[in-house]
């Protein structure tokens, strides 16, 4: 089932041509910076969405299960894979 993307994150109006965008984010009660594509910051909002949690929810499942991985490229690869099921 392919993810639907939102044409905005956080009210921000987003650009398929666009590159890697930082937010900050807090996750199990402290803040972060993660830096993603643009592409996954829609496809993780729409995970979100379509999951009924927030950005903020799912991230810090992602991180609870990454192992050593990089938070960054643990979320690119959970959507990744979250898009070809």
């Amino acid at each position: 089932m392919p993810i639907d993307a939102p044409e905005s994150v956080d009210g921000e109006n987003l650009r398929p041509d666009a590159g890697v965008i930082k937010r900050s984010l807090v996750i199990a009660g402290h803040r972060t910076s993660i830096s993603l594509e643009e592409a996954f910051w829609r496809g993780l909002k729409a995970l979100a969405k379509r999951r009924a949690q927030s950005i903020n929810a799912l991230v810090a499942e992602i991180d609870a299960n990454r192992g050593r991985a990089n938070l960054s490229s643990a979320i690119r690869v959970f959507v990744f894979e979250s898009a070809n099921q």
